[in-house]
């Protein structure tokens, strides 16, 4: 499981002209379901995301994390994540995982979090043709690949 989480100070999705989603200061998580990945990807995803101290402190150093902000989140899944650029100039998204996979798993994402941050997120809705727009913050885009942890 692959997310891209991009600190915004606002961020909003739309779908057909309609707002679905829309934050202040928070995450905007860009999250991409591999075919191989399990509810054990998505808990060391919760886990990473919920204790990820990149919001300033009094002192200016990213050292807070988003309970500490009272911050938001929306979480917009995105298969395109897993793109295969390597061969051609036409991406295969032969590693996506289905959306009989990918759906759980994604609401099992959702479900870790809310339980470990203690309040609701915000999401786009899976397989819908979102806009998503939003202001990245510093900026500060962190990349965590549940399969390949650094």
């Amino acid at each position: 499981m692959l997310a891209v989480i991009q600190r915004v100070s606002e961020a909003k999705v739309e779908i057909d002209g309609q707002i679905n989603a829309q934050i202040q200061q928070g995450f905007l998580i860009l999250v991409g379901i591999h075919q191989q990945d399990t509810e054990a990807d998505s808990l060391y995803l919760a886990n990473k995301i919920s204790a990820l101290r990149v919001f300033s402190d009094a002192e200016g150093k990213m050292n807070l994390d988003i309970k500490a902000i009272q911050g938001q989140i929306i979480l917009v899944s995105q298969f395109t994540l897993h793109a295969q650029t390597k061969k051609g100039n036409r991406p295969s998204f032969i590693e996506a995982a289905r959306p009989e996979h990918a759906i759980p798993l994604y609401h099992h994402l959702i479900d870790q979090l809310e339980n470990k941050l203690g309040f609701p997120i915000q999401t786009g809705k899976f397989g819908a043709d979102m806009q998503v727009s939003l202001v990245n913050d510093g900026p500060v885009t962190i990349i965590i690949d549940s399969q390949h942890p650094n």
